[in-house]
């Protein structure tokens, strides 16, 4: 396995403002405790990857950060998790999503045209002349490096596009409510390598000006775009730091164990 830590990529995330912060936290399904006293900084305007085995809790704690556990009626969590300092079980969900975008694992585009996927958001937040939805429409999409194959089809369904354009236009539409956070459940696992690789480009892009966390059982993956990696198993945070210093130099030795390939 190819870890290669590119160090023109990552930033230093030593001293950076926490966008997210995790103190204790606790969640369970029913019975089942599926995380376990978390405590974790997530930094703004970085790119955070959780990788661990399956059912480690990664995907868990990713859909906590919008309240997406509120959907699951077993659910009851304990502890804090706080989005710029405020406590986000003390928000307003709807109002939360506004601000925590999220993309699946697999493509989910809106049975409706590429134009409608985009300002499915934004028209619910206030109405939108003409000029303001071309305007969102051709941002969010240039952003997320699909402008240029769409700007002639936009009142196509966006459900006529190949498996990674999908995947790119959930991305713009996520990107269309300018969240400050986005959330991302291993979101190129569906996608062939070239799209993968457009994806990764983007993550790493959007990092700049947005807080990126990504769920992937890719470690490759995480080496190429994260600038902090966090390493989950049994429900429980192991390890986590600067993507080159646990790839390069793990403290724990579940944590080497892992990234060595002794278990998956």
């Amino acid at each position: 396995m190819d870890t290669t830590i590119n160090e023109d990529v990552h930033r230093s995330i030593e001293g950076v403002e926490s966008m997210i912060s995790i103190r204790d936290f606790n969640l369970w399904y029913g019975d089942f405790q599926a995380l376990k006293h978390i405590s974790l900084e997530i930094p703004k305007n970085r790119a955070t990857a959780f990788i661990g085995p399956s059912g480690c809790g990664k995907s868990t704690l990713l859909r906590t950060f919008n309240r997406m556990c509120d959907f699951v009626e077993t659910v009851k969590v304990d502890g804090t998790i706080e989005f710029g300092g405020e406590d986000i079980f003390k928000m307003d969900a709807n109002a939360l999503r506004v601000y925590v975008g999220m993309v699946f694992q697999h493509p989910n585009p809106f049975p409706m045209s590429i134009r409608e996927n985009i300002l499915y958001g934004p028209k619910r937040m206030k109405r939108l002349s003409k000029a303001e939805g071309d305007e969102i429409c051709e941002r969010c999409l240039t952003r997320a490096a699909l402008w240029d194959e769409v700007k002639d089809d936009l009142n196509k369904s966006g459900l006529g596009l190949s498996g990674g354009q999908q995947q790119r236009l959930c991305i713009a539409r996520a990107l269309a409510t300018d969240p400050a956070v986005l959330l991302m459940d291993e979101p190129t696992s569906a996608l062939d390598p070239i799209s993968t690789s457009m994806v990764e480009e983007l993550m790493m892009q959007l990092s700049e000006d947005h807080t990126v966390v990504v769920v992937t059982h890719n470690m490759e993956q995480a080496a190429r775009v994260a600038d902090k990696t966090c390493f989950f198993y049994l429900g429980e945070l192991i390890e986590a730091g600067p993507t080159r210093e646990l790839f390069s130099n793990p403290k724990e030795q579940l944590t080497n164990d892992y990234l060595t390939g002794r278990f998956s």
